[in-house]
């Protein structure tokens, strides 16, 4: 049997959307910024794409910038906002710990430039709240940025209510909805979001193709310079076959969401049922506040990177935790950041599903993790410490 269940790390194109690339590539090549015909009925597409995407956030076509992704949606929110506050004599900037590294290595680099940057520690199960965010707030704070849901764990913040502190604080308010928009109910008014990083990928469309929501009335600088394309607020051509694809595939996850996530939730409370049985196994999380289909365990006595080479070779493509740091032997920052050790955090596993999944499928996943997970404590001198006694379980 084979089995993606990684739909955290990237999504299959949808038919439509490829169907729509495809004819906007044959059919409306023209540059949207050329003023001849050919590239005027590309400006209109552009504009139709816009404010098809600005339908589902409950914004206005004007407020929405395409970029590249997620990551330089993200670079261009955090950037543009330091430099606004520094322009107004706040230096400071609030976070959390658990951020993708889109966010914190934006932060990390800022920092180096003079800014104070907070992160603020995640509970165990993965959640911060707004109270956090209101302690944490100063007279020279410039931005907020908090994730809606975390890419690794899959937990759900309480975006509104932080969006109201910061509204009543006057304080910026930027979250990473990567992981949510398509899957969860975004409205930019109602949660009182200035900015919100998307990326097409994550729901059905094509890769390198994503939107940054920028609050009427808010001027950031631009990341990229060079052109007068979208009003001056990131230069390039635009990548029409992609935003158009974008805009097909996000009104496809807006229309199935509801069916989608009452039919995950069931398959992925099935599977973290399955999973937690195994001895000194721990979901890792909030088990209620999750994404519909993210199940994230550690397993104490193996290691992450030979169970995902074990389920590979028996049809399962699954992850340790974030795709953009699979090549890294340290840790989970997310896994530390709600208290795993080292130890304990190495042995983790992130099974992301989707709307093809199937209850045959989680059948398989229980039985497979399992099995192998047995597999490799069987021949792990780490395992046999822990059974004899010489070193204690940190998993109970």
């Amino acid at each position: 049997m084979q089995i993606y269940a990684d739909h955290a790390a990237t999504t299959k194109t949808s038919p439509a959307a490829i169907d729509a690339m495809v004819t906007t590539m044959r059919e409306t090549y023209g540059n949207p910024s050329s003023l001849h015909s050919a590239g005027q009925r590309a400006a209109e597409l552009l504009a139709d794409a816009r404010a098809r995407i600005a339908r589902q956030l409950n914004c206005e076509a004007s407020e929405l910038i395409f970029t590249s992704g997620g990551s330089e949606a993200d670079n261009q929110a955090l950037m543009g906002a330091a430099r606004r506050g520094a322009a107004q004599g706040k230096k400071h900037i609030v976070s959390t710990a658990f951020e993708h590294h889109a966010v914190l290595h934006t932060l990390r680099r800022l920092e180096k430039e003079g800014f104070e940057i907070t992160l603020l520690p995640v509970y165990e199960n993965g959640l911060v709240t707004a109270e956090q965010v209101r302690a944490a707030l100063r007279p020279d704070t410039c931005l907020v940025s908090v994730m809606y849901a975390n890419n690794e764990i899959g937990t759900i913040q309480p975006i509104a209510e932080i969006g109201a502190v910061c509204r009543e604080a006057g304080v910026l308010f930027h979250t990473d909805a990567v992981q949510a928009v398509g899957h969860l109910e975004v409205d930019v008014k109602a949660q009182n979001i200035d900015m919100l990083s998307l990326s097409a990928h994550k729901f059905h469309g094509p890769k390198g193709v994503g939107a940054l929501y920028l609050r009427k009335g808010l001027r950031l600088d631009p990341l990229i310079e060079g052109g007068a394309q979208e009003r001056g607020r990131r230069a390039g051509t635009e990548n029409l076959p992609a935003i158009v694809g974008m805009a097909v595939a996000l009104e496809e996850a807006a229309a199935h969401r509801a069916e989608n996530t009452a039919r995950l939730i069931p398959l992925r409370d099935k599977l973290i049922a399955g999973l937690s049985a195994i001895p000194h196994a721990a979901l890792n999380g909030d088990a209620v506040q999750r994404l519909p289909g993210n199940v994230s365990f550690c397993f104490e006595g193996i290691e992450g990177e030979s169970l995902l080479l074990l389920l590979d070779d028996r049809g399962i493509c699954a992850s340790s935790g974030s795709a953009c740091t699979s090549g890294s032997l340290d840790p989970s920052h997310v896994l530390l950041a709600i208290g795993r050790v080292h130890d304990v955090a190495h042995g983790s596993l992130r099974l992301s599903l989707g709307e093809d999944t199937t209850e045959e499928q989680i059948d398989y996943l229980i039985r497979t993790v399992t099995d192998t997970v047995a597999y490799l404590r069987s021949i792990s001198p780490v395992w046999r410490e822990l059974q004899n006694g010489t070193r204690p379980y940190i998993i109970q």
